[in-house]
């Protein structure tokens, strides 16, 4: 099918009619509708399905000889943030497909084996880590630890995949899979506006990672309870909300608190506890490090005078990552000399890095807004990376 055809079925899936963003929360039936989506494509081109033990899966176009070993990985993710946008990991999965398409179309048959990866989990926008899916196929997060995680209805990350008919048990690093794989090229959506072309290529990831303030004071009644009286957690919350900023702009970082939990959450009471999480990444890990440490030291100043207890927790974190040097020229020499910078997202490629050789391909979002629905990428921009992608493919893995 063409990449357009592709898109169009794909599109409608997971959409919020009044938004306009996506919700294809991992194992929710949206992203389970994905998941399905991605199955029938795999079948339509006689491609091996295979599904790991951490719900990762991948589509395998084998060479004649069926050999499984030094494979060319490519591919990204299907589900979404809150209210995402619809290029933000379903297009490399598109893209991946269509370029398999054109290089059969052109004769091309694989030397090396070629996937397609839909990886689980990446947004962490159920449980809360991102990349758990690669994070738990490369060993970068313990088993154990994933299990307990819960989701906003407090079902852990073990019940889910019980229901979805995987062993929470079995999940874990998988050596045999690490072992097989030669190289992981993902292609993406752009997330900013610095591609003054179609297609880019990246060179780093900057630093990044996500920590948990909980704020625990005292519920009480929002009429009776005098000011001097409450251990009212809200107040040091919108400190650390502002301490962010101030951190960032100190440091020279950026850091967002995007989302929130206030319990009993009741407009005449006053809260018991508020939970807020912050995203933090600048250009070396000191100075996100300094920056988080800057946003602890205020939530807790800010908290003492109202007798509330302040508590962090980092719930992820990823160094820098500098993509494979020899990968990465590579790449660009076979698409003559596009573009190469660096990005402030966190992806699959990144976690994969320090297991296998990864590059990243980025196609062009003239809006520059991501994750939210207005993130974009024109079409003939997006062929332009299927095109760079089946390029690069070619030289890999085909020919």
């Amino acid at each position: 099918m063409a990449f357009e055809d592709m898109w169009a079925d794909l599109l409608p899936l997971g959409r919020d009619a009044a938004t306009g963003g996506y919700r294809r929360f991992a194992w929710t039936p949206p992203e389970l509708e994905c998941r399905a989506w991605f199955a029938d494509e795999a079948r339509r081109r006689g491609l091996d399905l295979e599904h790991d033990a951490n719900g990762n899966v991948i589509a395998w176009w084998r060479p004649a000889d069926g050999s499984r070993a030094d494979a060319v990985l490519t591919g990204s993710h299907l589900d979404s943030v809150p209210d995402g946008g619809a290029f933000d990991g379903p297009l490399g999965i598109v893209s991946a497909f269509a370029a398999i398409d054109s290089l059969r179309d052109r004769g091309a048959r694989p030397r090396r084996p070629v996937g397609v990866a839909a990886f689980a989990e990446e947004e962490g926008a159920r449980f809360g880590v991102a990349c758990l899916g690669s994070r738990l196929l490369t060993g970068a997060i313990d088993p154990a630890r994933a299990r307990a995680l819960t989701d906003a209805d407090g079902r852990t990350f073990a019940d889910v995949l019980h229901h979805a008919g995987l062993d929470p048990d079995a999940i874990g690093p998988d050596e045999d899979l690490l072992a097989r794989v030669g190289c992981f090229v993902e292609l993406h959506v752009e997330q900013g506006r610095a591609l003054a072309g179609p297609v880019g290529v990246a060179s780093a990831i900057v630093p990044h990672g996500r920590w948990r303030f909980d704020f625990a004071g005292e519920g009480n009644h929002a009429g009776t309870t005098r000011l001097a009286d409450r251990r009212d957690p809200m107040p040091p919350f919108a400190s650390m909300v502002l301490a962010a900023r101030e951190a960032a702009e100190r440091n020279g970082t950026v850091a967002t608190v995007g989302k929130v939990r206030v319990a009993p959450n009741g407009v005449n009471a006053v809260a018991s506890s508020v939970t807020g999480w912050l995203d933090a990444r600048g250009p070396d890990d000191a100075a996100v490090r300094r920056t988080v440490a800057d946003v602890d030291a205020a939530a807790r100043a800010a908290a003492r005078p109202h007798g509330v207890a302040v508590h962090l927790a980092e719930e992820s974190y990823t160094e820098i990552v500098d993509f494979n040097t020899a990968l990465r020229e590579r790449v660009a020499a076979v698409l003559g000399g596009v573009p190469v910078l660096p990005t402030g997202a966190g992806h699959d490629a990144g976690i994969l890095s320090a297991r296998v050789p990864t590059a990243m391909l980025f196609v062009r979002n003239p809006t520059g807004v991501s994750h939210a629905p207005a993130e974009h990428a024109e079409t003939a921009d997006c062929l332009a990376g299927v095109a760079a992608l089946a390029a690069v493919l070619d030289d890999l893995a085909a020919g």
